[in-house]
Parts: C-alpha cells; sequence; structure tokens
C-alpha cells in the first residue's frame, strides 16, 4: 500500500532533503571533478563513484518513503468492542496472541504496532515517525531506512575526501582565474558544512537504530520501557529480521525485499 501522506513538515523535509544531494551533487562534479581533476582517471572514477552512492541513496528514501511501513489493515466490517467496556477478555487475548485495541483505530492490532499520530494508523513494530521520509519506520520498511542513512554517510565523507584532495592536493592541469578559485572555494566550503551536518545526524540516527535492532526495542518500546529487556535472540538473527535472511550482499540493495512475516489475525477472522 502506496500512501503519500500530506504532512507540511514531512514534506518540507523531503524537499530539502533532495535539495541537498542535488546541490552536493552540482559540487562535487561540476566544481570540484571537473576543474580539478578532469585530466586523469581518478577524476572520473570519482564522478561515477559519487553518483552512484547518490542513486542508492535515492532508491533506498524513496523506499523508505514510498513503501508500507507495515500499517495494521482496517477491518472490513464493524467490530464489536462492548466486551471490552463488560471487562471481559476479547477472543484475542484470549487465543494467547497478545493482540490489543487500538481505541482511535477502533480495530484489533498485533502484538508491538502501535497507533501514529500523524499517519493515524497503527504500524507494525512502530520505531517512530521520521519527517525525513515523510513517513513511519516500521516492520516493513526500517531497512530501506537504515539504507538510506548509511549511504548518507558514505557520500558526506566521500565529500570531504575529494574537498581535501581538491586544494589539498597537486593540481598542474587546473587553469582557475580568480573569480573561479573564490566560487569554488565558497561552494566547497558550503558542502563541507552540509556534509557535517548531515553525517553527523545520521551517525547518532544509525548508533540509535542499531541499538533498537540488538535490543530487540524500538523507539517506542523503550519509552515505555518499565523494566530491564534482554534481548532472547542474538545479533545476527535481529539484524537478519530487517535486513533478510538471504546473502549479506543484498542487505544494502533497495531492490531486495526483506520477507515479510504474516500474522494469524491479519484477516480479523476472530
Amino acid at each position: 500500500m502506496v500512501v503519500f501522506r500530506s504532512d507540511p513538515c514531512g514534506i518540507f523535509c523531503i524537499l530539502l532533503t533532495y535539495g541537498a544531494v542535488f546541490y552536493a551533487d552540482y559540487v562535487v562534479t561540476v566544481q570540484i571533478v571537473m576543474p580539478t581533476m578532469s585530466n586523469s582517471l581518478w577524476g572520473a572514477f570519482n564522478a561515477v563513484l559519487f553518483n552512484v552512492i547518490l542513486t542508492m541513496m535515492l532508491a533506498s528514501h524513496l523506499r523508505a518513503v514510498l513503501s508500507d511501513p507495515g500499517v495494521v489493515p482496517l477491518p472490513k466490517t464493524n467490530l464489536d468492542f462492548s466486551d471490552l467496556h463488560s471487562g471481559s477478555r476479547s477472543p484475542i487475548h484470549q487465543s494467547g496472541h497478545d493482540w490489543t485495541v487500538c481505541a482511535r483505530c477502533e480495530t484489533y492490532r498485533p502484538p508491538r504496532a502501535h497507533h501514529c499520530r500523524i499517519c493515524r494508523r497503527c504500524i507494525r513494530r512502530m520505531d517512530h515517525h521520521c519527517p525525513w521520509i515523510n513517513n513511519c519506520v516500521g516492520e516493513y520498511n526500517q531497512k530501506y531506512f537504515l539504507q538510506f542513512i548509511i549511504y548518507v554517510g558514505i557520500a558526506s565523507v566521500h565529500a570531504i575526501v575529494l574537498v581535501a584532495v581538491a586544494w589539498l592536493g597537486d593540481c598542474d592541469g587546473c587553469q582557475l582565474d580568480e573569480h573561479s578559485k573564490q566560487t569554488m572555494l565558497m561552494h566547497c566550503i558550503i558542502l563541507v558544512i552540509e556534509s557535517l551536518l548531515f553525517g553527523i545526524f545520521v551517525v547518532a540516527i544509525m548508533v540509535d537504530q542499531l541499538t533498537a535492532i540488538w535490543t530487540d526495542e524500538t523507539a517506542v518500546e523503550q519509552v515505555q520501557r518499565r523494566g530491564p529487556h534482554r534481548p532472547l535472540k542474538s545479533k545476527m538473527a535481529l539484524l537478519q529480521e530487517v535486513f533478510g535472511r538471504g546473502s549479506l550482499a543484498f542487505w544494502l540493495l533497495p531492490c531486495h525485499s526483506p520477507p515479510k512475516e504474516i500474522e494469524p489475525h491479519d484477516d480479523y477472522t476472530v
């Protein structure tokens, strides 16, 4: 289910993200590689590599934006919740699957699902709602979100390295006048600042996401936690739940979807 949310903050963050990406590509290609590295294969290699990284970044970002994060489907017919008001146990709880009732959606939801006030739906294994993808980070799109922040970090490091090489390395074949050098310097300073800000930001998010995966506890669950929590699975098994159980080579490819496990009550036959 592809749903683009009309949240103003999310739309602004997406536009800011794409503006920063295209600006970085312009500076690296036009202001750094072409004036200082055009006479060597090193320049062509870095231009192609940087654009490949950006392509993978944008592909994973689009998958995170447009993918279903794990929206719990609404029932086709109205459900009767009178048993909850009377104090009796619902059929879901009696079955032992620990399903709960969302008062906002007025439907049953599986374990570890939480309601998002922005999406206005319950999301399976919801970690948080991220304005940078204008979507929730949940069970079905967490992989793409992680891929996106990984590629942002790689692109940030690569951009800073290229700026350093351009200004500290020898450039015998460069033919830049004073105005061109000043323009290049201005763009490089802006690019370094942008790369540092986004790089530090995604590193913090990456640490938070990996911690959540390895502790088998989403950000929402960490807030709600009332006691110590110890995961019963290994770190590799927990990573495989997010990235899939295929080859590690597919973990950074946004075209390979992780397997989805069907909950026993997806059809609401209770």
